[in-house]
């Protein structure tokens, strides 16, 4: 897939993608990202598409280890402001819905989003695909063990790879057939690995390939960077960047951050390399 589509828009997946992160909680794990305050939620929008953001991906419910679930309208209350904005005031941005619930996304993409990414698959709402096939727009599909109330619950794997690449093969499948045809695949760092997991999915990440699909990697200024380094999420931004730049080399096709213009930057020095 080098294009995504949806309705009457495309964008390209020729150069790697840089999706802004917009946490229209309370409670997600970075301080600095969240926001339930509209005039915040509009500056931090302005901020990402002047920082060069290709997808803006508004999440109204945090997925940090040990967040539960909730309401619906809970969910939509919150991200409601942040779509009408970006709609409103960039109407060629993509806007992406992070959700694990089909009503949310069902509401999101009637008032303009373009794409849906869910932390589960698919998984925690049996509706959540045909939803998605109805409208025939891309499905960030992530690789989860467990839920987020109990993810990090001692994760174990036999074959980590191996059963990462399993999973897809099945999720892609279930997609398919639900008729979300425009698929990306996200191994899921965090969710439902330890530090160890983390790594070696990034050292192997080229192995996603033989699935033929665009990765995703979201690994800004998680556990994985502040744990090693023993600092604090709002001082990892230099380990995101390494983190992202070896993703680019390992061949993701997007990258899901906090900081629009470091990643942007990531991007351009790669593809000047590339190239060279």
């Amino acid at each position: 897939m080098k294009m995504l589509r949806a309705g009457n828009k495309t964008l390209s997946l020729e150069v790697p993608l840089v999706m802004g992160i917009l946490n229209c909680n309370n409670d997600s794990f970075y301080v600095e990202s969240r926001s339930l305050i509209s005039k915040e939620i509009q500056q931090k929008i302005d901020k990402m598409v002047n920082e060069g953001a290709d997808i803006l991906d508004i999440g109204g419910m945090s997925t940090k280890p040990g967040s539960q679930l909730i309401s619906v309208d809970e969910e939509i209350s919150r991200i409601r402001h942040a779509i009408h904005y970006a709609r409103d005031h960039y109407p060629a941005l993509w806007i992406s819905i992070d959700t694990v619930q089909a009503a949310v996304a069902d509401f999101a993409i009637q008032q303009g989003a373009d794409m849906i990414n869910d932390v589960s698959g698919g998984l925690m709402d049996q509706q959540m695909l045909s939803t998605v096939g109805l409208y025939n727009i891309p499905f960030v599909c992530t690789h989860m063990k467990g839920i987020p109330e109990n993810m990090q619950h001692d994760p174990t794997y036999d074959d980590l790879m191996k059963e990462i690449i399993d999973y897809f093969v099945e999720r892609v499948k279930a997609c398919q057939d639900a008729g979300v045809e425009q698929v990306i695949i996200d191994p899921g760092f965090g969710f439902g690995k330890t530090m160890e997991h983390n790594f070696q999915i990034l050292d192997q990440l080229e192995l996603l390939h033989e699935l033929d699909l665009p990765v995703l990697t979201g690994v800004s200024r998680k556990s994985m960077i502040y744990n090693l380094l023993k600092i604090s999420a709002d001082k990892a931004l230099n380990g995101t960047t390494v983190l992202n730049t070896i993703a680019l080399m390992k061949g993701s096709s997007l990258l899901r951050v906090h900081d629009v213009r470091e990643a942007r930057e990531a991007v351009q020095l790669f593809l000047k390399m590339k190239r060279a």
